[in-house]
């Protein structure tokens, strides 16, 4: 047992994250109920230690005290523990407190407690619980404060929530919530006031934003009563003079999962690449791992306002559409005066190469198509590495050289997937008022020549070559199955080939440091077990695409008919880019697969370059080329690698990633109206057609996916290594996503609905709830 005034930080192991902020707070000067601490030895030992307890609340003089719990990982800055683990208050006379240790005690593995820390997979057995014991207050006022805003992550606004009494924060009371942004001009100063300056006090003191239990006496004396960080805010952008945007990128790719520290880098120069291939140029932002673009300078040069929200529409989806129309209605973004250079305009021989490259492809679509599939085998060669490589220095130069050409690939591969989206897109407005956007997107169902279609086609025809070990596949765990096939203990049944062909992709594979299929064949397994349960022939995905094919076919010549009549000029032009779509718009996936082989290599030299420095080969992923190089040179880094993987491994828990952030920490998203959904109807946008019916499977890892054929699969986000999903699923409903991007074009091919950006529907939707998705009208209505 120890006296409060003796805790501190650094004796988390020993007295638990609760009594560890309070001594804290005793230290920074704060005014804290006296008491003590019962340690976690005793826990261990299993004996309260009645002499020392009894001993020490006669010290305190008796009376009612409170009696909490301490865990060991409580309190925490990646988990609050917040109501999980019990708390007695009015506790008087030695026998009950006694028995109210003992009921801290068993708290630590109660049903709370552990479904909590199951979440989180922490080991109970690491976890050990200490007793705070204080003296009982008789307060006329308390509640908690949260120096940043916890519902928008304002870090310039704290929010109070305020009550009677002491039972604010188990919520069985009405509480007042109280922003204090300037607590000099509110009705109440006086406490106002005296907490603002307590709150900015204890953040200051810890260093991070802390939600801080307090209350008032008669006297009205200000008493602290706990503090710990807030666990749920999004880390804040890097501090700016001035107010700045930031809006999220990984979206594009389906990417909402944290970055590594290696693959921000390469990610951060194909954004921006890519960004300034649409005349702009972005700075990209590491805010909690995940890529952000500063679009400041945009919001406020007139020329690029009038394109942004047409930009997010098109390429972010809605949710970021609304976002940025709020962005420019609000007055600190107001455009600057004066006339400014557009910095990063494509020049006039960039225009004319694209012009011709696009007209080009349009004219001779299969030629284009035979350069681009050349294109795209001349970069696989290059992407490998030379065979006189020894050293991990010389990888190093490798790994900081390659790709800086594209061996004249990039107009061959470029333009075509240009010219295929250009003529899947114009049709829309050249038709308007003659054909429906739900008709255009039945003209380019079961399009050919999409490389991540081919891929999860051959996967399923891996599957059915498989079906002779059926029982073996269904019965195993996907992840058994992967370390038995990668020590050769596995019948073959055409892994080999498929991973041969496909095995530098991988979900969030655009991160150089996630591994490949080829590494880790788990999701291969969970994608062919979910084939192997689909019995209905008629449902087979081959069959399904090429049905998809066929009635994309009728639908044209049904359209074709129709425009013709209505609109013989603009019809006919329509039609002709509806019929090269079908040509080109496949390709759209090529680009990026091409740029895999590159990423593979270099991921597979560093994993060499790591087993020269850690004892985990993949701990290089957790650091930058300059400090490998500096590793290399002598440096010990394991400290480093360190933190950053257990900040990696608390963000990717995070469920909800905002999608634009203000530099004072304010999540957009947050302050705009909430969305007007009726009884058991979420709305979002309709990216497929089509109507259906069916149990909910919510995923957030498509490696362990288990999804029952005609399941609607419901997650945050897809890449192309979510696809294999798609052959066998009823629907799709995402929460973020563009109608562009890989998840609803994949969905719209194989013909299932989709709704994308339906806010909070991996939260609001759990398995096994019958939900019906549909997509003409974006809606997921829920079952009662």
């Amino acid at each position: 047992m120890i006296p409060l005034t003796e805790a501190h930080a650094g004796l988390v192991p020993l007295v638990g994250g609760k009594a560890a902020g309070l001594g804290e707070l005793i230290r920074a000067g704060e005014r804290v109920p006296e008491g003590f601490c019962v340690t976690t030895e005793a826990h261990r030992a299993g004996v309260v230690p009645q002499d020392e307890v009894r001993a020490a609340y006669a010290r305190l003089g008796g009376g009612p005290v409170a009696v909490r719990s301490s865990a060991t990982d409580e309190d925490l800055p990646d988990a609050s523990f917040a109501g999980q683990h019990d708390t007695v208050l009015n506790v008087e006379g030695e026998a009950d407190l006694l028995a109210a240790i003992g009921t801290c005690w068993e708290s630590l593995h109660g049903s709370r407690a552990a479904a909590y820390r199951q979440a989180r997979g922490t080991d109970p057995a690491d976890v050990h619980m200490a007793v705070v014991v204080q003296r009982m207050l008789a307060p006329v006022r308390a509640g908690v404060l949260y120096t940043a805003n916890p519902v928008t992550g304002n870090r310039t606004e704290m929010l109070v929530e305020v009550g009677p009494g002491t039972t604010v924060v188990d919520g069985r009371t009405e509480v007042t919530r109280v922003v204090l942004a300037d607590p000099a001009g509110s009705a109440d100063p006086g406490w106002q006031g005296e907490l603002w300056a307590a709150g900015r006090r204890v953040q200051a003191h810890f260093g991070t934003p802390q939600d801080v239990e307090w209350a008032t006496d008669h006297d009205g004396t200000l008493w602290l009563l706990q503090s710990r960080p807030v666990s749920t805010l999004f880390p804040v952008p890097p501090q700016t003079d001035d107010l700045r945007v930031y809006v999220e990128f990984g979206n594009v790719q389906g990417m909402l999962r944290p970055v590594t520290p290696m693959g921000m880098a390469t990610l951060r120069a194909m954004i921006a690449a890519m960004v300034a291939s649409l005349g702009m140029r972005v700075e990209i932002v590491d805010i909690g791992g995940r890529l952000y673009g500063d679009l400041t300078d945009l919001v406020r040069r007139p020329a690029s306002r009038r394109r942004l929200v047409r930009l997010m529409a098109v390429d972010f989806g809605p949710r970021a559409q609304a976002v940025m129309e709020h962005v420019l209605r609000d007055p600190r973004f107001a455009p600057s005066g004066g006339r400014s250079r557009r910095p990063a305009d494509a020049s006039l021989s960039t225009a004319l190469r694209a012009l011709r490259g696009i007209l080009r492809a349009l004219a001779r679509p299969d030629a284009a198509r035979r350069r681009l599939v050349a294109a795209v085998d001349r970069l696989r060669a290059e992407a490998a590495a030379p065979a006189h490589l020894r050293t991990a220095h010389e990888r190093l130069r490798f790994v900081r050289d390659h790709g800086d050409g594209d061996g004249g690939a990039a107009d061959d591969i470029t333009w075509p997937i240009v010219a295929g989206m250009l003529a899947s897109a114009l049709p829309a407005h050249l038709l308007r008022g003659v054909a429906t956007e739900d008709e255009i997107h039945a003209v380019l169902r079961g399009v050919p020549h999409n490389v991540t279609i081919e891929m999860d086609l051959a996967l399923w025809a891996l599957a059915c070559a498989a079906r002779p070990h059926r029982e073996l596949l269904l019965d195993t765990p996907p992840a058994e199955l992967s370390a038995r096939y990668l020590r050769g203990a596995l019948p073959e049944i055409g892994l080999s080939a498929f991973l041969s062909r496909y095995g530098h992709r991988a979900a969030a594979e655009a991160d150089v440091g996630v591994p490949r299929w080829a590494e880790d064949p788990t999701p291969v397994f969970a994608a062919v077990a979910n084939y192997l349960r689909l019995t209905d022939p008629t449902q087979a995905p081959d069959r399904r695409f090429a049905g998809a094919a066929a009635a994309a076919g009728a639908a044209l010549d049904e359209l074709a008919a129709r425009v013709r009549r209505r609109r013989p000029v603009r019809g006919r032009i329509a039609i002709f880019l509806l019929r090269r779509a079908r040509r080109l718009a496949g390709l759209r996936e090529s680009g990026k697969f091409a740029g895999l082989y590159r990423l593979r290599t270099v991921r597979e030299q560093l994993l060499l370059i790591g087993a020269t420095l850690f004892p985990a080969a993949d701990d290089v992923m957790f650091l930058t080329l300059d400090e490998v190089e500096a590793a290399l040179d002598g440096a010990d880094l394991t400290g480093l690698v360190a933190r950053r993987r257990a900040t990696h491994r608390r963000e990717l828990r995070r469920r909800v990633v905002p999608v634009a952030l203000l530099s004072d920490g304010t999540d957009v998203e947050s302050t705009l109206p909430a969305p007007a959904d009726g009884a058991g109807l979420l709305r979002g946008v309709g990216a497929a057609t089509g109507r259906v019916t069916g149990p909910a499977r919510v995923v957030t890892d498509p490696a362990t996916a288990y999804l029952e054929p005609g399941e609607i699969l419901v997650t945050a986000t897809t890449d192309p290594g979510w696809t294999p999903l798609f052959l066998t699923a009823g629907a799709l409903v995402t929460e973020t996503g563009a109608i562009m991007a890989h998840g609803p074009t994949v969905a719209r091919e194989y013909g299932i609905p989709a709704v994308i950006s339906v806010p909070g529907a991996t939260s609001r939707i759990v398995t096994g709830q019958v939900i019906t998705v549909d997509g003409a009208a974006g809606t997921v209505t829920t079952a009662r």
